[in-house]
């Protein structure tokens, strides 16, 4: 029913606002005066139109909450009674949604990670995982600073890696945009200079003059095409078969394939050696672990390799089969087996691969500058070139 707004005053004179739910504005009016409200005013309430929705909650946000929480775990406070307390120290709404929900969640008794699970778009199943063992365990507010930790550095690795591909996609866009820019308007402007010019036309200059025409004339073809292909490519990157075989193709690819690579691994060993840190059991690890992975090629490996565990192998050898993960990383598990200090090497290889990352980003990029300036050099050089090509033979004919 609409909801009408009012104000009146009582027998005594004292002024009353409020507002009621009813049919019409007449029926809110003879309600109110059964109350024994007078001067009545009623109108209809304006309908809020809420733009966007709540605010997302980043993966920031849950990192900042989760080292909140374990202050106040680590200080003796209930877990009701901490959700209640980070509700009152924000205004973020999506936060203040999410706290009452996960309140509710406990208050009715169910465990903490039980709760988190009810929450899948803010709380992956790596976290979920992590706080049902901190809970078994008793170390609740050490395994959320570890998720803490963990967030922070997944965070800095998806930033790193996603700049080794931003870059050039940003650069190619970009070369694209002027040479299309150059051939549409630019190029035009010559031919029409070189239309009265009375003697044949040098080679490059024609076939300049070729491509733009065919740049004019199919413009939407020209700009359509690419744009056809992004959704294309995300289309079949929906399906199972063909998000795998573009996700083979990104590793196999020279440059970025190294950086998206190492960065897979470093998740990979990162992922795994927190849950080991945290105690899940290693199966239920696995499981975890290949679902966070990111890429579908090394999701299958780490699941072949669980079927391999399952059955009494090492961990090493089917990593190694695979052929996706590095001799060096499959050495240092194998060697982390035999020792008992698997979640040790596991982070060692992860700080290791971080680090690779860094430099083969760095790498990338001073190698891809000088090739950019060359490419662009040549493209742009090149239409420089064959327009003036004719001017230069007037000059030399004058």
């Amino acid at each position: 029913m609409p909801e009408f707004i009012y104000t009146a005053k009582t027998k005594q004179g004292a002024k009353k606002t409020g507002s009621i739910e009813t049919v019409n504005k007449e029926v809110a009016t003879a309600s109110l005066r059964r109350q024994g409200l007078v001067n009545i005013k009623v109108k209809k309430k304006p309908i809020e139109i809420k733009i966007g929705g709540d605010p997302k909650v980043t993966e920031k946000d849950i990192s900042i909450f989760f080292r909140q929480l374990s202050t106040m775990i680590n200080a003796g406070l209930p877990l009701v009674q901490c959700f209640e307390l980070l509700g009152k120290g924000t205004d973020h709404k999506g936060l203040l949604k999410l706290f009452s929900g996960i309140r509710e969640k406990l208050e009715s008794g169910s465990p903490f990670g039980e709760t988190l699970r009810e929450f899948p778009k803010e709380f992956d199943r790596l976290t979920c995982s992590l706080v049902e063992a901190g809970e078994k365990g008793g170390i609740l507010d050490t395994i959320l600073l570890r998720i803490c930790e963990y967030k922070e550095k997944s965070l800095s690795l998806k930033a790193k890696v996603k700049s080794a591909m931003v870059y050039p996609a940003s650069i190619i866009v970009i070369s694209f945009i002027v040479t299309s820019i150059l051939m549409i308007f630019v190029v035009p402007v010559f031919a029409e200079m070189f239309a009265g010019f009375g003697a044949e036309l040098p080679a490059p200059t024609q076939i300049v003059m070729a491509i733009s025409d065919a740049f004019v004339e199919y413009w939407y073809l020209v700009f359509g095409i690419p744009i056809a292909m992004v959704y294309a490519t995300k289309a079949v990157y929906q399906t199972p078969k063909g998000r795998y075989q573009l996700d083979k193709l990104l590793l196999n690819l020279p440059a970025i394939g190294d950086v998206l690579r190492k960065g897979a691994v470093a998740r990979f060993t990162r992922t795994f050696s927190t849950l080991s840190a945290a105690g899940v059991p290693i199966l239920e690890a696995m499981d975890t672990v290949a679902e966070t992975s990111g890429n579908v090629v090394i999701e299958e490996a780490v699941v072949n390799a669980k079927e391999s565990i399952s059955q009494g192998q090492s961990l090493s050898q089917p990593l190694e089969e695979s052929g996706v993960f590095p001799i060096m990383v499959t050495q240092m598990i194998g060697i982390g087996e035999e020792t008992g200090a698997m979640e040790e090497m596991l982070a060692k290889i992860a700080d290791f691969y971080e680090e690779e990352v860094d430099t083969a980003v760095d790498n990338m990029t001073a190698l891809m500058e000088p090739a950019i300036m060359a490419f662009l050099g040549v493209v742009i050089g090149g239409l420089v070139i064959a327009m003036y090509l004719p001017i230069f033979m007037m000059a030399s004919a004058v």
